[in-house]
């Protein structure tokens, strides 16, 4: 399979570069050059399939040309050593849990993922002999649950360091515990700045020669294809499990969308044949996406900083991938694609009334995704939406919201034990060049 970039101005890669690199010469996002179907016959009996036979046949249409099948099939397996369950939360709405990770968030797949896969493309630079064998550095920005999947995923891993970029006092306290308290391979830096401010960082370095030529330098935010791809597999879970039940017919998937990662897997596996009737991007305040699809214009801003604070991206860079796959259409975007958005007052209500109303405690993320369902669902359809992180990673806030005392996961309890150790770094790239040459 063969790779091109989104901004047509770079080489076609193939998976090996486009992992190892992450984003294309001309700063384009890799896409794949086609997309395979899956047959009928798949889509017939998944219902009768595990979440790992399922997503081994995922995979294989994605990565099977570049990896062998027994290495593949391990990769897979030893990413989803647990579920992503779907549970009715009312009526006709039930919510995908992507919290059953080490980290208790959904990036826990595609971090676990993309280190496994790194890790497999190392050990065949090791075996030929290689010039360009020798330690991968991973920069990653998070605005919260992405930094601590990658951190965790990485973990211990040989051959590969991590540095993981996040904005100063804008992360809940449990999700900074959650990485800058590993040690060994995984370097945190805290910035003074916003998230966009840690992802033109992370961008800047891969287009700095003097740094490339230094250290080998990869990304771990969705930008890789290694790390949003196989989030495409919980989709098709989700949708065998709703088979399962007879409710698969007028299936409305609704996400909570914040770089667009995760959107942008499901609707690659939507073009993969995944029999999904829509798609609802939900957003916080950060509502750019949205009104693209009302205006038809891409304008992206600075961040506004809200309750779900993961989903503060002003300019989320899979919207150029969104773009690409649909021809750079409007017109058949918003044919599949609707959007929401909520302000801060509006999720917390959201928490509040579910809660009261099912017993269910939603993180505020989930609680975007929940409205949109409740709000735009026709009767003849089922929703699911995607419960984004644990509602515990976001404790203090659930706490106060809910008026209750959510209880904190043994392995969630076991991060914050440990010290905090990270690096202060300003917003000016200089100062972040600065530090990686000493590296």
């Amino acid at each position: 399979m063969k790779y091109y970039s989104t901004n047509q101005q770079a080489p076609t890669a193939d998976l090996h570069k486009a992992v190892v690199k992450g984003l294309a010469e001309d700063r384009g996002l890799y896409m794949p050059e086609k997309i395979k179907k899956l047959p009928k016959t798949f889509f017939d009996t998944i219902e009768t399939k595990t979440f790992q036979e399922i997503a081994y046949t995922v995979a294989d249409a994605f990565f099977g040309e570049d990896v062998d099948a027994a290495s593949l099939k391990q990769i897979v397996y030893d990413t989803l050593s647990f579920d992503c369950p779907v549970v009715q939360v009312k009526g006709n709405i039930y919510t995908l849990e992507l919290f059953h990770g080490p980290t208790l968030a959904f990036k826990d797949v595609g971090a676990r993922f993309m280190a496994r896969l790194l890790q497999y493309f190392i050990r065949k630079e090791t075996e030929v002999g290689s010039q360009e064998k020798g330690e991968v550095n991973v920069l990653v920005a998070t605005s919260g649950d992405t930094g601590s999947a990658v951190a965790n995923g990485f973990l211990g891993v040989e051959g590969i360091h991590v540095y993981v970029l996040y904005p100063k006092g804008k992360v809940s306290p449990i999700q900074e515990c959650q990485f800058t308290t590993l040690g060994k391979n995984i370097t945190a830096i805290e910035v003074d700045g916003v998230f966009d401010d840690c992802q033109a960082l992370v961008k800047n370095a891969f287009m700095d020669a003097e740094l490339n030529q230094h250290m080998k330098l990869t990304s771990a935010n969705s930008i890789n294809v290694a790390r949003f791809l196989p989030q495409a597999f919980y989709y098709f879970n989700a949708y065998a499990r709703m088979k399962e039940q007879g409710k698969a017919d007028n299936l409305v998937m609704c996400v909570p969308s914040g770089n667009f990662g995760n959107i942008c897997a499901a609707l690659f596996g939507h073009e993969m044949g995944l029999p999904v009737k829509r798609f609802i991007a939900a957003n916080n305040a950060n509502d750019i996406f949205f009104k693209y699809l009302q205006t038809g214009k891409y304008e992206p801003k600075a961040s506004k900083q809200t309750l779900a604070n993961a989903m503060d991206v002003g300019d989320p860079s899979n919207f150029a991938r969104i773009y690409d796959l649909y021809g750079k259409s409007h017109e058949r975007i918003t044919a599949l694609i609707s959007g929401a958005t909520y302000n801060d007052d509006q999720i917390r209500e959201t928490m509040r009334q579910c809660y009261q109303e099912t017993g269910y405690i939603l993180d505020p993320h989930g609680a975007c995704g929940y409205q949109a369902l409740a709000e735009g669902l026709a009767a003849d359809e089922t929703g699911v939406f995607c419960e984004t992180a644990h509602p515990a990673k976001f404790k203090e806030k659930v706490d106060e919201i809910v008026g209750i005392d959510v209880a904190i996961p043994d392995r969630l309890a076991a991060f914050m034990k440990g010290t905090k150790q990270s690096v202060p770094m300003t917003k000016d790239f200089a100062d972040f060049k600065k530090y990686l040459l000493t590296q």
